[in-house]
């Protein structure tokens, strides 16, 4: 087996290389995320343990843009941030498992085997709420056929929303979600991305999808 590694840092970067030549692994080492879809397209891995933390492209998006591209190799991301909200975005944008810096490398080697072994995790699938439309794995919105750019925060808002059609999702819900512990549950945060996506998917479409129940949270909902 072949594997990926995605990382700037001088130290570990090698150390890797080095540990995974230990268990009979070969292992090509990138410092960039533009060095990393290069290589990932010119090369079949079996995994691909990518740093999230990179010079120019952060692993989310790399890990978009490797999508995109059909390249369906396991990716393993690395962080030093522990937020459950980075931990979706990561999984969300097509990772296959993620691990906090510091972690040992007997772990590494067991999870990247384990998802050599089982071929990667199914993509998430693309969620449906009327015509718009919302694909986790290419960070892409649409309504009907027209594309819709939103900002990570926003997508991150639109996606919990999605997950549950229908349902009521209250301030404190979205902001763990969405944002973790980043924001007090004062903090008007939600108000404000909630109009930004409204002007985004709603107004320009005669729409009212996104709705306030007061007193509760928001809900999104199949209304044209």
């Amino acid at each position: 087996m072949r594997v990926l590694i995605v990382e700037d840092d001088p130290k570990l970067g090698p150390v890797l290389v080095r540990g995974f030549a230990t268990d009979a692994i070969a292992a090509d080492l990138v410092p960039t995320g533009e060095a990393a879809i290069v290589r990932a397209d010119a090369t079949a891995y079996g995994a691909i343990v990518l740093d999230v933390m990179l010079p120019d492209l952060d692993g989310f998006e790399v890990c978009r843009r490797l999508r995109e591209q059909a390249i369906q190799a396991p990716v393993l991301m690395l962080t030093a941030r522990d937020a459950i909200a980075d931990r979706i975005v990561g999984l969300d944008s097509g990772a296959d498992d993620y691990l906090v810096k510091p972690f040992s490398f007997a772990e590494l080697l067991a999870r990247v085997r384990a998802l050599t072994r089982r071929g990667g995790i199914q993509r998430p699938p693309v969620l449906e709420v009327g015509d718009l439309r919302l694909d986790p794995a290419r960070h892409q919105v649409w309504r009907g056929e027209t594309p819709i750019e939103l900002s990570r925060k926003q997508f991150a808002l639109l996606q919990a929303l999605m997950r549950e059609p229908g349902a009521v999702l209250s301030r404190f819900d979205l902001l763990e979600q969405v944002w973790g512990y980043e924001y007090e549950n004062r903090s008007n945060v939600i108000e404000v991305y909630i109009r930004y996506l409204r002007q985004k998917i709603d107004r320009p479409f005669h729409r009212h999808s996104l709705q306030t129940v007061r007193g509760v949270g928001y809900r999104i909902c199949d209304e044209t």
